[in-house]
């Protein structure tokens, strides 16, 4: 584009003003007028006016500001990125309300049930928009088709009931009432809240007018099917409406009425001891929505767990609900299986609108619905909760299965690829947030917390694996974030394993091998992914071949990574491979430190000790005399003569009782009418069966299994013992006493053991006179032995050596009008003196006095 010539001649006029008066300190005037020439100041945004000197002024043009967004505009786009802001939601909805804009009312709550469908507190506040204004008659008949369909909410029910009858007010009306009312009791006639509807109905079908006896007996019959139908269900206000029903009938006859009521008092008593329980239930899983602070009717939105105590009380609560309800408890009869299938769903549908974020309910729901034969409904429910819960592993994974059982094997490829692209984004965006927290210095977060720690100390090719500190043991002890960065990687590594079972008994090999390989080009794939992929390999392809490649493949990035490694060895163990195992062992035992590589050595020793000759034996225990100095010969020895965890040394050679969790080793007794006191333990449902049980060494309770891990994290079995704890500091030891039983001594377990992972742990004690058991009276070993197991138990769970200490300190009122605090019990007499017991304590060395 050319510009008008006046503007051409102006500026090279100014300009050669300009320049002759610069001369001196400027470039030659006609560069700069060619220069200028080819300037096009409209395209570059440039206007230039010439000043009163003839000079040019440059000035920018700039396009003029965007207006501020307001409030709304502002809220909306927050929104759009975190669509579940509950309270961001209401405040939008206040916004709009105010700005009596009907369409942004309406994108406003069309936004909101997007989010939150089906919640009835906003699909309330949306219709009440319409309902006074006789002109938007058909946006309500519109909401309302969408809404009621799959309501169970009575407050909906009610407002469409008064727009019908608000609507329909001609002579000719009752019909279309009487199917609106009937519409609605077969949709939530059997909730709890429906008293209103129930007694509106009766009251309906009693103002009827009629002209003939026929049409007053018909008008009774129909009154009457209303009262049976009615006093049956557990519904706030059932004894009243018994109440009106006696006096309906004693009305009509009370010789036919006692036959009546004969009949349905069984009915209506059941329904009134269930409706107690049903509000034992109910007041706590709906509460009162939050009131409202304008002129709308108030709006509850359920709220993203955070699975803290009250959200996992909160759904506890409503499984015990929900399976109180499957398990009939109006005893509705066969033949009337359908009103029980319609009352159970109403609930599951209540309770995916109030649980929203729990999968864990929807699960629930999916499966009853699936068991009743609705698949397709079941299925959908699946694909809702997974909408609603796009992270959840049990949604994704059980609609996968689904969508399996239907052979419709590429949707459930959409499936898993849309599940994994959803972990790896939020892998990431865990990851710039631990990064943006720990500073810009490094992208991941575990880099700078622990590096120095587990690198190896010799350096060899493909040591360093693919994020491989991300997974380091040392960095996740010392930085819980990156903890957490490791436990979704595993959690993401899960998704993928199961995805490859499905592709190989689905579509074969040759699909999880496809699988597996987009897998191995992902970054945050950890090793768990290359053993599952090798161990399918092996066996279901029986090809040892092709999984050794895999964990090869595998060792290139996860060197560093002791679990993998093991897992590596235990495979070339178990087929048979020595000569590769060995390779391995050797391979890699030097690039991990002393404190880390205990397990490869403990594993290659057992290995040695079991299969191999005994100059090889003599020396892998050399090799780890050298690693390990502390640890004393008789360790080493011990372990070579043990089989499956039995020690016939430290049993027949140095006097230990062994203990096995759920074993009958230790109970000898039990034959002699007594119960050992360690198998009392086992007995009483303290812990899980599947738990190894602590032995107390005394009257006291042995550690707890937290305060126990805690304790074994600052010590370690195989360095130099922990001191004694002096006399003199006496509240340490009772605090320690408290915890631990009595004082950790030298003479005790052999340290080793609890580090053993061929089975579960076992516990050593010494064999005195006060241990060898309590006698119980049959009935009592009998009742102790009928307990329910600990993991049966799902209400609260207390410290029971705090409420023992409350016991202790509480002020118990005497009769005398002295009233003192109870001092607490003397501690314990001291054990007496003896020669203690043997052990398996570090050698002391030349020089100091020691049993070895």
């Amino acid at each position: 584009m050319s510009e008008p010539p006046s503007i051409d001649l102006n500026l090279e006029h100014a300009v050669e003003t300009q320049v002759a008066a610069e001369s001196d300190r400027t470039q030659p005037a006609e560069d700069i007028l060619n220069a200028l020439r080819q300037l096009n100041p409209q395209s570059l945004g440039l206007s230039l006016p010439i000043a009163n000197n003839g000079a040019v002024e440059l000035s920018t043009q700039t396009q003029e500001p965007a207006p501020p967004q307001s409030e709304w505009d502002q809220l909306r786009a927050h929104l759009r990125e975190k669509p579940f802001d509950a309270d961001s939601w209401l405040k939008l909805v206040d916004l709009a309300e105010d700005s009596g804009d009907i369409e942004k009312i309406k994108e406003t709550y069309e936004a909101l049930l997007e989010a939150y469908p089906n919640t009835p507190s906003v699909q309330i506040a949306y219709l009440s928009h319409f309902l006074d204004n006789p002109e938007s008659h058909k946006d309500v008949e519109a909401l309302f088709k969408r809404f009621l369909n799959r309501s169970p909410f009575v407050e909906l029910w009610k407002l469409y009931l008064t727009y019908v009858r608000r609507l329909n007010t001609g002579p000719n009306a009752r019909d279309a009432i009487r199917q609106s009312y009937e519409f609605a009791i077969n949709r939530v006639g059997q909730d709890k809240d429906s008293t209103e509807i129930w007694v509106d109905y009766i009251q309906f079908l009693k103002s009827a007018e009629t002209t003939t006896t026929w049409e007053e007996q018909q008008k009774m019959d129909t009154v009457r099917k209303a009262y049976h139908r009615a006093v049956q269900i557990p519904m706030e206000n059932v004894k009243k409406l018994w109440e009106d029903y006696q006096e309906f009938e004693n009305g009509l006859n009370k010789i036919t009425a006692k036959k009546f009521l004969s009949d349905l008092q069984e009915g209506h008593m059941q329904a009134r001891t269930v409706l107690t329980q049903l509000q034992e239930h109910l007041t706590v899983l709906f509460p009162p929505p939050p009131p409202s602070k304008s002129a709308r009717p108030p709006i509850w939105l359920p709220r993203q767990p955070t699975f803290n105590a009250g959200d996992k009380a909160l759904a506890g609560r409503w499984r015990m609900y929900l399976k109180w309800e499957e398990s009939n408890p109006l005893e509705i009869e066969e033949k009337d299986k359908t009103s029980l299938i319609a009352r159970i769903q109403s609930v599951y549908r209540k309770a995916v609108v109030r649980m929203r974020f729990f999968s864990e309910i929807w699960f629930m729901a999916y499966t009853w619905t699936n068991s009743i034969g609705r698949t397709d409904e079941a299925i959908a429910l699946l694909k809702a909760g997974i909408e609603a819960n796009p992270k959840s592993f049990v949604l994704n994974f059980a609609y996968a299965e689904a969508l399996e059982i239907q052979e419709n094997y590429e949707e459930v490829h959409a499936v898993f690829n849309k599940f994994v692209d959803i972990l790896r984004a939020d892998l990431d965006a865990l990851e710039s947030r631990l990064s943006s927290t720990n500073g810009p210095t490094s992208s991941n977060p575990a880099l700078q917390s622990g590096a120095a720690d587990v690198s190896p100390p010799t350096s060899q090719p493909g040591s360093q694996s693919q994020g491989s500190s991300v997974n380091s043991q040392s960095s996740d002890e010392k930085n819980p974030k990156s903890k957490e960065l490791v436990d979704r990687r595993t959690e993401y590594g899960i998704a993928w394993i199961v995805y490859m079972r499905f592709a190989q008994r689905s579509e074969g090999l040759k699909s999880k091998r496809a699988v597996f390989a987009k897998a191995r080009k992902d970054r945050w794939t950890p090793w768990e992914v290359y053993e599952a992929a090798a161990l399918m390999e092996y066996h279901c392809g029986k090809n040892v071949e092709i999984a050794s490649r895999i964990f090869e493949r595998g060792l290139e990035n996860f060197s560093d990574e002791i679990d993998f490694v093991m897992r590596y060895l235990g495979f070339l163990i178990s087929v048979n491979d020595d000569n590769n195992a060995r390779a391995l062992f050797e391979r890699v035992i030097g690039t991990f430190p002393p404190d880390r590589a205990r397990p490869l050595w403990e594993m290659w020793a057992r290995h040695e000790y079991q299969f191999g000759d005994l100059a090889a034996a003599q020396k892998i225990e050399k090799r780890m005399s050298e690693v390990y100095p502390h640890d004393p010969p008789m360790k080493r020895f011990a372990e070579r003569h043990k089989y499956q965890g039995a020690d016939a040394i430290a049993v027949r050679d140095l006097g230990f009782v062994v203990s096995r969790g759920g074993s009958n080793a230790s109970a000898p007794s039990r034959s002699n009418g007594t119960l050992g006191r360690t198998d009392t333990q086992l007995s009483l449902p303290s812990q899980p069966t599947s738990q190894p049980q602590p032995v107390a060494t005394s009257s006291k309770r042995g550690a707890s299994p937290d305060h126990r891990r805690r304790e074994e994290s600052r010590t370690s079995d195989y360095g130099p013992p922990s001191k004694r704890q002096r006399p003199a500091s006496p509240p340490r030891e009772r605090d320690r006493d408290r915890w631990d039983g009595p004082p950790r001594r030298r003479h005790g377990t052999p340290p080793w053991e609890r580090e053993h992972r061929d089975g579960p742990p076992r516990r050593f004690k010494e064999e005195k006179e006060e241990d060898k058991g309590v006698v119980l009276p049959p009935v009592l070993s009998w009742f102790v032995g009928m307990l329910p197991p600990a993991a049966a138990f799902d209400g609260p769970v207390f410290r029971t050596d705090d409420l023992m200490q409350v016991f202790r300190t509480a002020v118990i009122p005497s009769s005398s009008s002295a009233t003192r605090a109870r001092s607490p019990p003397p501690p314990p007499p001291p054990r007496a003196g003896g020669r203690p017991p043997p052990d398996y304590g570090p050698y002391p060395g030349p020089g100091r006095r020691g049993r070895y």
